[in-house]
């Protein structure tokens, strides 16, 4: 195939997901990693200017089109895994990884933009400017001999590393399943018995085929009366990837990866001066230490303990009493918990999924955003990658602002989860002086709709929905001009979350989710009552909730800071659990193992982000509870201002001074405490 021909080396507009094929990925990573050398090469040269614009009309262009086209294969990656896309990524994984960590060392490149003079620059290219500078040194520009190689080594072994840790996480939880008789399922709800024995049709086999994805794991531990079940379930899903697994999924074990990720990362801090790898990670967060994150979780934990005990308590005695259960065992306490919530809140799950028709939530989600941030959603087209995904695009008035593809179904080859990633940024292009609007993915893993019905979400997953989106409203709504602190450039990972959480908020709003509903089968929306018993029901466990994310957080700071990578991660993770943990997990447990935000998704000391970024939420949120009209309608004029404060800058300033501008003070713990019913 020709170069011209490439799919992946057609910048003219958006990717090509519906061309782009494996054996395109090394020829066009190839070209454009050549283009970018000669780039570093001519901008580094002594007669060069060390000036913001010319270094960027050269360099600038030529990796943001690197980035953009190893953006599309490591999307496709993530969406649309098969066997000969892997070969191909892992191919080209070490060169491009080489390439970036090269240039991010490169010290004729710093030597130019020390000289830059700061006075020649906007406010936006002088923050970014002063990012660069900072990256540079943690990036090891300032590294000498056998120092700067080794670092260079030590990334390229990391990124290898984390895509082999995604890659285990992957194939063991779509590695494993099982397959159920009728009498197993009793109590599990029906799309998830359809849905079962669709997959296992689909197979020629008998039964119901059940899968460790969560739109059928999850379900089945809340709902599946056969605790026997339930146990098979859980023993795989918690033991996946790890040296607990079954024999024969033993090769996806993670445990000597994790070591060796560890181990890296403690030798990358030492090369760079720092004692661990949490205070290299705080570096560029809002967190001045790791000490200073370390109380902030442990704050939060004291107060959040209490409520956990209480809530265990609860448990302990409704399952005794109406369950039989005198001994509650790991894998009893989601079908407890869904059990007391519907005899406490008399609802379940189940009945408010029915009224959550995925095209439904949609309509109501576009509804909040066009009339809050004062802009337009509409249908767009574009080449996709699978059938389901829809891609939109967002006006103010007649100006395009930004587009997003949206893939909300959970598919074998698409890795877990829920994430938002950048397709490309707005950017005033300094090689053709054209504005570049910004384009968004925001993927999910919802349940496909069965019996030609449409999807049903569970309240759980519209707040992941809005969440999601909250990051593509940050990407999309900016109206920064400069590629490297515009949307969520720049941003400091511990604020990001903010918008994302900031979003979920409405997901609790009765003015807001009442257009967001009808029910699958009567089109009759969600009655009040029963939205009543939802917003009692919402701090349902909130005590156990906060601590299990901060025992995820705990441990994620404590293993970059005071844990010797020499030794077995295990007891540290049975010490934060001891510590914080009000239901502590059987020993074959492995939840480290499948840990993908802090081992293959940038988390790494940064897991707290979700906790910081809630307080912050939170408290940017009650400023809208603040001014709401009289019936709970959201102020428009608070509105707009969140979205010039926060979503329109970006990263151009520093999250605290964005936070400021929109509240006109630091944010206090207060708000989230309150949300959270621990007040």
């Amino acid at each position: 195939m020709g170069v011209m021909s490439n799919p992946l080396l057609d910048f003219s507009d958006l990717p090509l997901f519906d061309r782009i094929a494996p054996g395109d990925v090394a020829p066009a990573i190839d070209t454009l990693l050549q283009d970018a050398n000669q780039a570093l090469e001519a901008v580094t040269q002594p007669a060069f200017p060390a000036d913001w614009s010319a270094i960027s009309k050269v360099l600038d262009v030529a990796t943001e089109r690197l980035g953009r086209a190893w953006g599309a294969v490591s999307h496709l990656n993530s969406v649309a895994d098969t066997p000969e896309l892997r070969a191909a990524y892992n191919e080209a994984l070490p060169r491009v990884t080489e390439f970036w960590t090269r240039l991010g060392a490169d010290e004729r490149l710093y030597a130019k933009y020390k000289a830059i003079a700061p006075s020649s620059l906007d406010d936006a290219q002088r923050q970014a400017l002063k990012n660069a500078m900072r990256n540079f040194v943690l990036s090891g520009a300032e590294l000498q001999g056998e120092a700067r190689e080794r670092f260079a080594k030590i990334q390229e072994r990391q990124a290898e590393l984390s895509q082999k840790f995604s890659e285990n996480a992957l194939d063991a939880t779509d590695a494993w399943s099982y397959y159920a008789s009728a009498g197993e399922l009793q109590g599990v709800p029906e799309d998830v018995v359809q849905a079962a024995q669709a997959a296992a049709q689909a197979e020629g086999k008998e039964g119901f085929k059940l899968t460790l994805k969560m739109p059928c794991y999850l379900p089945v531990m809340q709902f599946a009366r056969s605790s026997a079940l339930r146990e098979t379930l859980y023993r795989a899903y918690v033991t996946r990837a790890s040296d607990q697994s079954p024999q024969e999924f033993r090769k996806y074990d993670n445990t000597q990866l994790v070591r060796e990720i560890l181990a890296l990362r403690q030798e990358e801090s030492r090369l760079l001066g720092y004692n661990n790898f949490g205070e290299v990670s705080v570096v560029a967060k809002m967190a001045d230490t790791p000490q200073q994150v370390i109380a902030f979780l442990r704050d939060l934990g004291t107060r959040a303990k209490p409520y956990g005990q209480k809530d265990l308590a609860d448990m302990r005695a409704f399952a005794a009493a109406e369950l039989g259960l005198a001994d509650p065992q790991p894998w009893d306490w989601p079908y407890i918990g869904e059990k007391l919530k519907e005899a406490r809140y008399a609802f379940s799950e189940q009945e408010v999924k029915q009224y959550f028709p995925a095209p439904k939530v949609l309509a109501g989600l576009f509804k909040i955003v066009e009339t809050l941030f004062e802009v337009s959603i509409r249908r767009d087209s574009a080449p996709v990658w699978h059938p389901s995904v829809e891609f939109y695009r967002i006006e103010r008035g007649t100006t395009l602002v930004g587009q997003f593809y949206l893939d909300p179904s959970a598919r074998a080859g698409k890795r877990g989860g829920a994430w938002m990633d950048d397709v490309r940024a707005r950017w005033l292009r300094p090689d053709t002086g054209a504005l570049q609007t910004p384009v968004a993915h925001l993927v999910c893993n919802f349940a496909e709709g069965v019996g030609g019905k449409p999807p049903l979400l569970t309240h759980d997953d519209v707040t992941t929905l809005f969440h999601e989106f909250g990051h593509g409203l940050h990407h999309m709504l900016t109206q920064v001009n400069e590629r490297d602190v515009s949307g969520i450039s720049g941003v400091e990972w511990d604020a990001v979350e903010l918008p994302s959480q900031f979003m979920e908020n409405f997901c609790w709003e009765w003015n807001v989710l009442r257009h967001m509903t009808s029910h699958v089968d009567t089109g009759a929306p969600l009655p009040r009552e029963l939205f009543d018993k939802m917003l009692a029901a919402k701090n349902f466990q909130s005590g156990m909730q906060t601590l299990r994310q901060i025992e995820f957080a705990l441990f994620d700071m404590l293993l970059h800071t005071e844990h010797d990578p020499a030794q077995d991660f295990m007891p540290l993770l049975d010490q934060v659990r001891a510590e914080v943990a009000v239901i502590q997990p059987p020993a074959f447990s492995r939840t480290a193992h499948t840990f993908s935000h802090i081992f293959a998704g940038g988390y790494a000391a940064g897991y707290y982000s979700y906790k910081w970024a809630e307080v912050l939420s939170a408290d940017a949120y009650a400023a809208f509870e603040e001014t709401a009209g009289k019936d709970g309608e959201p102020d428009v004029q608070t509105g707009r201002k969140y979205r010039q404060a926060i979503l329109e800058a970006g990263g151009s300033r520093p999250a605290m001074e964005s936070f400021k501008a929109f509240r006109g003070r630091e944010p206090s713990l207060e708000a989230l405490l309150r949300h959270q019913g621990m007040a």
